[in-house]
Formats: C-alpha cells, structure tokens, sequence
C-alpha cells in the first residue's frame, strides 16, 4: 500500500494507491486512519471502493456504522470512490446519497 499526499493550499488528502484491500475489518480502518494522520499529517483519506471489504457496503453487517463511527469520532473524514450501481440496497443507495 503507497499513500500519496494532494496537497492544496492548507488542504491535505491522503490518496490510498493499492491493489489490495485495504479495510477488511474494523482495526485495518483503524490502522489506516492512525498511520495516515501520524505519518502523513491528514485527516482526509480517499480510498477505492475496491479497497474495501464488500461486508462494508452491506449496511445490516454494521460494519460500515462501526468504521464510520470511529472515523468521525476521531474528526478523520473518509471518500469512498467507485461505480456503486451493481448494489441493489435501498439503504445504501439512500445512505450514498
């Protein structure tokens, strides 16, 4: 996993570059989170959706609350990018928007 840092004014993202899935659990979101604050000084991370376990877009799992819930506890904001049309769910599809 490489974290590439945009920088834009007084703006940091850490850019999350990796083939592998990176979130499979909710300490990998953790580790994440801490390893880019303390290393690279952001509190912004933008990660493929592809990075992510599918578990995480299955919002009955509770994985995503859990995950979302420490990322906003700790002030750290996270972008999901990807095509999310092949997920039929209601709720996600409500909660994406």
């Amino acid at each position: 996993m490489e974290i590439r840092v945009d920088q834009r004014n007084d703006s940091k993202v850490a850019v999350v570059v990796s083939e592998d899935m990176v979130i499979q659990n909710v300490q990998d979101a953790l580790d994440l989170m801490v390893s880019v604050q303390y290393n690279e000084g952001c509190d912004k991370i933008i990660l493929k959706k592809e990075q992510i376990v599918d578990d995480f877009f299955e919002l009955k799992t509770k994985l995503a609350g859990e995950i979302l819930q420490k990322y906003t506890n700790y002030q750290v904001k996270l972008a999901i990018v990807g095509e999310f049309g092949s997920y039929n769910s209601k709720s996600l599809h409500d909660f994406i928007i």
